[in-house]
């Protein structure tokens, strides 16, 4: 707790890194098969919206806190909550969130990491639609591979994360970057895209309007990775020469750019090859290996795309370890190299259920038929953790019981760049708060 803080070089690094954690498989890969089972453009249309009225506001009360408190999520309530009150309880499931959530994300960047291999290696060449589908059943049917891949991710991780702050995550994630491919010129290209930017009613409707609105709004939290206290910790590493509210918007451009990218590669390509857009989270690696079998070097192109992918998905998995990290130090005093090797062994052992939930562990089903260890995380995470962190978030800054809206305002305001208006104050404290608790009671029914 008396250790110096480490703190980021650049305000590119702090945007970069701050994106590298928002921008993963929310975006490559949960967000195209959630589109698929929602309807497409409708799906696309409330999540815009949903990440401009709920996300970035969230996240610069993050930001805010975070650069306030200069502490981790574990103590950073402490400092800034009224004497007395029990508001640093939240820390401990924010803590409890950021496990939970790489349990999961570390066995499906795991995934990403097999597929460059397998493309690398030619698995894909000269393949139909069925037998990729085929491929991809094997793959999550065997029990050591999966197992070695998510190991590898977590060992990764840590390794990079353990040799410091400006050392080695800051630079790994300027280096972070996503592959264009030409899949909107596919033959039948056209209809998917249609498919997943012109809103549907009646696509809507078969999907259940108000599943359509809040997968949209769970997934605004889940892409951001706010209300577990993901951006809190980088808003401590930064200085206070920019506005935070530009830094939210700038870090959201980027999470959106990538994650409508990513549907323009998958959609258009189901139609071209006759994949169920409704897939579900084998979506990309159905899709992705058919658009390479057609193109010229096709397997040198689907080997990068792999890579780059991976890379996207390993920015998260680098972020939310450094929170992890960072609450841990925190709480125990531990060195960081201590606490790399602890927590290394530890998410070992956590990832392990997940990773064999599609075969050793197939009978396993939580919640429900047909439903997986990875659904069960998913949903703690997804509509428990994210929406009512961002509700307590929210309340904090605004409510006189909490941190109050004018410590809030100064500090998100301190700096060059876009300022929160205090007009805006209503909104934030009571509407917000409303739609956040709607969102929570929803997810939880």
């Amino acid at each position: 707790m008396n250790q110096e803080r480490e703190h980021l070089k650049s305000r590119l690094g702090f945007i970069l890194l701050s994106a590298g954690c928002a921008i993963g498989i929310g975006n490559v890969w949960k967000f195209p098969w959630l589109t698929g089972q929602n309807g497409g453009g409708a799906f696309v249309l409330l999540y815009l919206l949903c990440l401009l009225l709920l996300g970035v506001p969230v996240m610069t009360m993050e930001f805010a806190m975070g650069r306030a408190s200069q502490v981790s999520p574990i103590l950073m309530y402490r400092k800034l909550e009224p004497k007395g009150s029990c508001w640093h309880l939240h820390s401990y499931l924010a803590f409890a969130g950021n496990y939970v959530i790489m349990m999961f994300y570390t066995v499906v960047c795991g995934w990403m990491l097999q597929y460059f291999f397998e493309t690398a290696d030619g698995t894909f060449s000269g393949l139909t639609a069925a037998e990729v589908q085929g491929v991809y059943d094997s793959m999550m049917g065997s029990t050591p591979r999966q197992w070695c891949f998510m190991a590898i991710t977590v060992l990764a991780g840590f390794f990079i994360n353990g040799i410091g702050l400006q050392k080695g995550l800051e630079r790994v994630t300027k280096f972070m970057m996503i592959l264009a491919v030409r899949s909107i010129f596919l033959p039948g290209g056209g209809e998917g895209l249609s498919f997943y930017l012109k809103p549907s009613l009646e696509r809507m409707r078969e999907a259940g309007i108000g599943n359509v609105l809040v997968n949209a709004m769970n997934q605004s939290f889940f892409t951001l990775s706010i209300g577990m206290g993901g951006m809190a910790i980088f808003g401590s590493y930064i200085d206070k020469d920019q506005s935070l509210f530009g830094e939210s918007v700038h870090v959201a451009l980027l999470d959106t750019f990538v994650a409508i990218t990513s549907g323009m590669i998958v959609f258009p390509a189901c139609f071209a090859y006759g994949v169920e857009p409704k897939a579900g989270p084998s979506l990309i690696f159905i899709t992705l290996p058919n658009i390479f079998n057609h193109m010229a070097q096709g397997r040198i192109w689907g080997s990068l795309f792999f890579v780059f992918m991976t890379f996207a998905s390993f920015s998260t998995v680098l972020g939310v370890f450094e929170n992890i990290i960072a609450m841990f130090i925190d709480l125990t005093g531990w060195s960081r190299k201590k606490t790399c090797i602890f927590n290394a062994v530890l998410m070992l052992a956590l990832a392990s259920p997940c990773a064999l939930g599609f075969n050793l562990l197939s009978a396993l089903q939580p919640l429900g038929p047909g439903t997986s260890i990875m659904d069960l995380e998913d949903f703690f995470v997804s509509n428990l953790v994210l929406p009512l962190g961002s509700l307590i978030f929210t309340v904090f800054c605004t409510s006189r019981y909490g941190w109050g809206w004018k410590n809030f305002l100064e500090e998100a305001n301190e700096g060059r760049g876009l300022k929160i208006a205090f007009w805006l104050r209503p909104y934030c404290a009571y509407v917000l708060p409303l739609l956040l608790a709607v969102i929570f009671l929803i997810g939880v029914l």
